[in-house]
C-alpha cells in the first residue's frame, strides 16, 4: 500500500513542486532523470535543486540512484503529491479523509468538496509493470513507458469511459482527473461479494446488473473485468465500478470478453444462490440478446 500523503501538502513549498515536475518531464525520456539535466527541467538554480532534492528524498517522494550515473525518478508519493494538488487547485476537492478501499492496481481514498467524492489513485503497475503492460491496450502498442505513465493511461482511459456511459449506465459520475488520479462520486450500499441477498432479491438484483451490461454496450463497450467485486448494491439498484479495462464493442475480442464478463456474473449468483439461479439461463443466451440489442428480462431466456 503507498502511504497517504494528503498531509504533505502544507509543508511544501512551491520550489518543491518545481523540482517534482521537473522530475516528471525527464521521466518522460528515462526512468532515472540526471542528476545535470533536473535544473533546466525544474527551472530551478544548481543549489535550489540541491536543496529541494534533499527535502523530498527525506519526504520519501523521489528516489535516488548512483550507480553508472547520479538519477532520480518519482516515487509513487511524489507522483500523488502532485496529482492531489492539482486536483486542490482546481476546487476539485478540498479535504482529505479515510480510505475506502486498497487494491492492487488502486487505492481509492474518501474526499470533500461540495459533497462526499471519491478519489481513486490508478497504481498499474507500481508491483507488476511487466504484466500491465503486456495485457491492457493503452500500453501494449507503446516501446517506452513507465508505470507513470501506465496509471496515467489507465486514470485518464477510465475517466473517458465513465464520461461516456454517466447517466445511461449506472456507473460513478465522473468529476475530474488529474495524471493518475480520478474523483468521482462517493458510491453508496456494499459490494456484491459482501451482499447477501434476500430471496425474493436474487433475480431481480442478477437482472439489473444483467440490464446495465446491456446498457453499456448499447454505449459502446464492454467491461471485461466483470465479477462481484465491482460492483455495488443499495436500496436504488447497482452500480458498476473499475472501467479502465474496458474494450470498445468493435474491438476484436468484445464479444469474448461479454461472454466471460457473463459467465463470471451468472455464475456466481449460480454459486451462491443455486436454487434461485436455474440452470436454463445460458450465458451465451443473454450474451446474444444484448449483442442483438434485445435483452429485456432474465425470464425471456428461461
Amino acid at each position: 500500500m503507498v502511504r497517504n500523503v494528503a498531509g504533505l501538502l502544507p509543508e511544501l513549498e512551491d520550489e518543491d513542486f518545481y523540482l517534482l515536475s521537473g522530475v516528471e518531464q525527464g521521466m518522460r525520456f528515462s526512468e532515472w532523470v540526471q542528476r545535470e539535466k533536473l535544473p533546466k527541467f525544474a527551472n530551478l538554480t544548481e543549489e535550489e535543486v540541491d536543496y529541494r532534492l534533499e527535502r523530498c528524498l527525506k519526504r520519501g517522494l523521489v528516489e535516488k540512484k548512483t550507480i553508472q550515473y547520479e538519477g532520480y525518478t518519482l516515487q509513487f508519493e511524489g507522483y500523488d503529491v502532485l496529482a492531489l494538488r492539482a486536483l486542490v487547485e482546481q476546487d476539485t476537492i478540498s479535504e482529505f479523509g479515510s480510505p475506502l478501499g486498497v487494491g492492487k492496481e488502486s487505492d481509492v481514498y474518501e474526499v470533500k468538496s461540495y459533497k462526499p467524492l471519491a478519489l481513486k489513485y490508478h497504481r498499474e503497475g507500481y508491483t507488476n509493470f511487466r504484466k500491465i503492460h503486456k495485457e491492457r491496450d493503452y500500453t501494449s502498442e507503446n516501446d517506452h513507458v513507465s508505470w507513470m505513465y501506465t496509471a496515467r493511461k489507465a486514470a485518464e482511459r477510465e475517466h473517458d469511459i465513465l464520461e461516456e456511459l454517466y447517466p445511461d449506465v449506472a456507473v460513478p459520475q465522473p468529476i475530474g482527473q488529474n495524471r493518475h488520479a480520478i474523483v468521482m462520486e462517493k458510491m453508496d450500499g456494499v459490494e456484491l461479494s459482501q451482499t447477501r441477498l434476500e430471496d425474493e432479491q436474487v433475480l431481480g438484483v442478477l437482472e439489473l446488473l444483467l440490464n446495465e451490461m446491456s446498457r453499456a454496450y448499447a454505449k459502446g463497450y464492454v467491461h471485461a473485468d466483470m465479477s462481484e467485486y465491482n460492483v455495488f448494491v443499495n436500496e436504488d439498484g447497482v452500480k458498476v465500478f473499475d472501467w479502465p479495462q474496458a474494450v470498445p464493442t468493435d474491438h476484436e475480442n468484445a464479444a469474448e470478453f461479454l461472454r466471460r464478463d457473463l459467465t463470471n456474473i451468472v455464475g456466481y449468483f449460480r454459486r451462491k444462490y443455486p436454487q434461485h439461479v436455474p440452470d436454463e439461463l445460458a450465458s451465451d443466451d443473454i450474451a446474444d440478446a444484448i449483442e442483438d440489442e434485445s435483452f429485456e428480462s432474465i425470464e425471456t431466456h428461461l
